[in-house]
């Protein structure tokens, strides 16, 4: 096979590995893809957004499937795009990936099939908005309604923080046209988890269940980020959970899609808490969560490609996973989620033996690879145990120099 990953970040990169290491696949390319990638993908200097030359590329190469990484892509319609070619190509429609792009849409549809959920209300100007954060008190959480490349959420302790996100949102567009309408929901409180599926044609193939840190700093302190570390699995989690997040929201939310005439295909994410009245939706993402994928794909054990292939074409399979606990670690550059610096040459990463490295932000420079964008690295180990993974991976990191960047100390704090 050959196969066509579209993406250029972290979560692309696992995705590429995972797809290096299929034995059914004699060719992987990434568009755009990055320096980091160059080992087990043929880069192609095509943008996520140019449809017409991905499509092309895909027809003259004879590409098997294409595989879509980011957001962006699918709530604009390249799937659909695709499948008017004739290409294959995993991913949701542009009308099933508004569970997604559109929170209000997502939050309806779960009040409409009673997928447990936040209570809320959607709001389009500041002034209701403020006087309904004034009424319902903090702590709340506040979203941009559209896309916002995982930072249009504001967790408020304060009401002044409610309200100062209302105003970046609705009066001062700090989100573009993804923030003309925000979603305000009651604060939830429990064990966050992420629970992703892979849906084609009304089946779905769960994945292990995995825990990110989306906190800037140690403790889980600082500015919401994409997510600075991610852990899988989560010993915490008791496997009745999973089972009841299964049946009580996967399984209703592919269903519900069905039946308002949007089905879903591609990966669905759902990112769970754990309440005192059970596990509740926090959101719904159209594909792979970053981080998440760089430490749950690894555990697949199962020839990747071979899966995707059979999905595609209705045939049944059975996707078979490792036990090992695999725990990443997000290597940023100084200022992220904010203003960062590129340019910055990292140390050398031949010095991190044993571990895996997934490229985001990096740049082959000529003394190496430099930072080139917010989040930079992934760096991860397996291991008997969380705690095994963890003390692999931070012993290595600690002995390389870090000048300019900074990571979390304390990835999978939460584990027990």
């Amino acid at each position: 096979m050959k196969v066509l990953v579209i993406g250029r970040g972290g979560r692309e990169h696992a995705i590429v590995r995972q797809f290096a290491r299929a034995s059914a696949v004699e060719q992987v390319y990434a568009a755009p893809g990055n320096d980091g990638m160059e080992a087990e993908a043929e880069l192609i200097a095509i943008d996520e957004m140019d449809f017409n030359a991905l499509a092309d590329f895909a027809e003259a190469n004879d590409i098997s499937f294409t595989f879509v990484g980011p957001e962006q892509p699918l709530a604009e319609g390249i799937v659909d795009f695709f499948n008017e070619k004739g290409l294959s190509i995993f991913g949701p429609s542009k009308a099933a990936a508004q569970i997604e792009g559109s929170k209000a849409f997502a939050k309806e549809l779960m009040k409409k099939y009673n997928i447990p959920t936040a209570a809320y209300e959607t709001f389009t100007e500041a002034a209701p908005a403020i006087s309904f954060i004034r009424e319902k008190g903090a702590p709340i959480v506040v979203k941009a309604d559209g896309l916002a490349a995982g930072k249009g959420v504001v967790v408020a302790m304060t009401e002044g923080e409610a309200i100062a996100a209302v105003n970046d949102m609705l009066e001062d567009a700090k989100f573009g046209s993804s923030g003309s309408k925000v979603v305000i929901e009651e604060f939830l409180a429990g064990e966050e988890f992420s629970f992703m599926s892979f849906v084609q044609a009304g089946k779905i193939y769960p994945m292990p269940i995995s825990q990110d840190h989306k906190r800037a700093y140690d403790g889980d302190r600082g500015p919401n980020t994409g997510g600075m570390g991610a852990y899988s699995p989560v010993p915490q989690i008791p496997e009745s959970v999973i089972n009841e997040t299964f049946e009580r929201i996967v399984k209703p939310t592919v269903e519900a899609m069905e039946k308002e005439g949007v089905p879903f295909n591609g990966i669905l994410y759902a990112g769970i808490i754990l309440t005192d009245q059970g596990p509740k939706v926090i959101e719904f993402n159209a594909r792979f969560g970053d981080p998440e994928t760089q430490v749950v794909l690894p555990r697949m054990t199962s020839d990747f490609a071979e899966f995707m292939q059979a999905i595609l074409n209705g045939s049944a399979y059975s996707l078979e996973w490792d036990e090992q606990a695999i725990l990443g670690v997000v290597v940023a550059s100084e200022g992220y989620p904010g203003t960062v610096e590129k340019g910055h040459l990292l140390p050398e990463l031949a010095h991190l033996q044993g571990l895996e490295i997934i490229h985001a932000g990096t740049k082959k420079g000529d003394e190496g690879f430099i930072g080139n964008g917010g989040r930079v690295l992934l760096v991860s180990a397996a291991g008997k145990s969380i705690q095994d993974a963890q003390e692999n991976v931070y012993k290595q990191l600690k002995q390389l120099q870090w000048d300019h960047f900074f990571y979390r100390s304390d990835i999978g704090w939460r584990a027990k």
